[in-house]
């Protein structure tokens, strides 16, 4: 059987786990091509006005795979982590796919919901495997594979510094060239699927990479380095993203181990709105920390995206060359 998996949203974070699970099981996964003008003008066709650019790309790829896959994996995500939600809209995709795009082939959408037990996954793919056929041994064995695979997949990520948009799109990812002397070190701050889809992000991490910047993202830290920095929270984040995303910022911060911060949000989500004024008003106030808030949606210009990245590299560039010529002497 053919199954279809969006290349939107979770996919630069899972997609190693669901790729390898459905493989172990003896299914071929189809992937819906790389973002393009296409795609992203079909989702915004079908989708409300109101939806978030994400959401509305994510309806380009699933019409991207209509006629590609035999199924389309669409999980109804609640929770990924215990105590924690991830955006109401992942909860109801399932049914707005359903209702905006009625012509589509079957939807295997099990529920995904951690907030009560993390264990609870086993069950997420017990379900999956149930609506493959298959029994719950040859689903334990899958699942056991999916997560060595994971598992590698993220420890590469932490130990080499590689975002998962240059795993993903690499054919041999050891190849990429390893920067020995960085010129800035920024930490790129944003939902996976806003940072890591070349088209909406206007192809962002390769501009960075090219004038020689190291990059740092959350997934190339632990947990516990994460929380360490949510301790600078007055309340705990109950958004798992959101979270992932100050606890990064404001480890660094303390640490004094970058020089800017670029966080990258889609027009018209909620959370992201407020973590991002959250962020950039407590950075300018408390480390004076260079910092581009850059908003994406279907309008967005690559023109004005450059304009203003370039502005903020030269003022890192401006802020090490007036360091470099302090005076030794006061």
């Amino acid at each position: 059987m053919k199954i279809g998996i969006p290349r939107a949203l979770f996919f630069y974070h899972y997609y190693p786990l669901w790729e390898s699970f459905f493989k172990a099981l003896g299914q071929e996964v189809v992937l819906s091509n790389p973002t393009n003008k296409q795609i992203l003008k079909k989702g915004v066709e079908v989708t409300v006005d109101d939806a978030c650019l994400p959401v509305k790309l994510f309806h380009g790829h699933v019409m991207d795979l209509a006629h590609k896959a035999d199924t389309i994996f669409i999980p109804r995500i609640i929770s990924i982590e215990p105590g924690e939600y991830i955006c109401p809209k992942f909860l109801g995709l399932p049914d707005m796919i359903k209702y905006n795009l009625p012509d589509l082939p079957p939807v295997i959408d099990i529920k995904l919901d951690l907030y009560n037990k993390k264990s609870r996954i086993l069950e997420h793919f017990f379900e999956i495997g149930k609506n493959l056929n298959k029994t719950r041994w040859e689903v334990l064995k899958a699942y056991i594979v999916a997560c060595k695979s994971f598992s590698s997949y993220k420890n590469y990520i932490r130990k080499h510094r590689i975002t998962p948009y240059e795993i993903l799109t690499q054919k041999n990812f050891k190849c990429i060239k390893k920067q020995t002397e960085p010129g800035f070190t920024v930490l790129l701050l944003g939902h996976p699927y806003n940072l890591y889809d070349n088209f909406i992000s206007m192809d962002l991490i390769t501009k960075l990479r090219k004038i020689n910047a190291k990059i740092i993202t959350y997934e190339m830290i632990n947990e516990k380095n994460i929380v360490q920095g949510t301790k600078k929270l007055t309340k705990d984040m109950f958004w798992t993203l959101g979270k992932n995303i100050l606890g990064c910022a404001y480890y660094f911060l303390e640490n004094k181990k970058i020089d800017g911060i670029i966080h990258v949000a889609s027009f018209g989500c909620g959370p992201d709105s407020l973590i991002g004024e959250l962020l950039e008003h407590r950075v300018m106030r408390e480390y004076k920390v260079p910092f581009l808030y850059l908003t994406l949606d279907e309008h967005s210009g690559e023109a004005g995206f450059d304009t203003r990245l370039e502005a903020f590299l030269d003022i890192l560039e401006g802020r090490k060359v007036s360091e470099s010529n302090i005076s030794a002497h006061g």
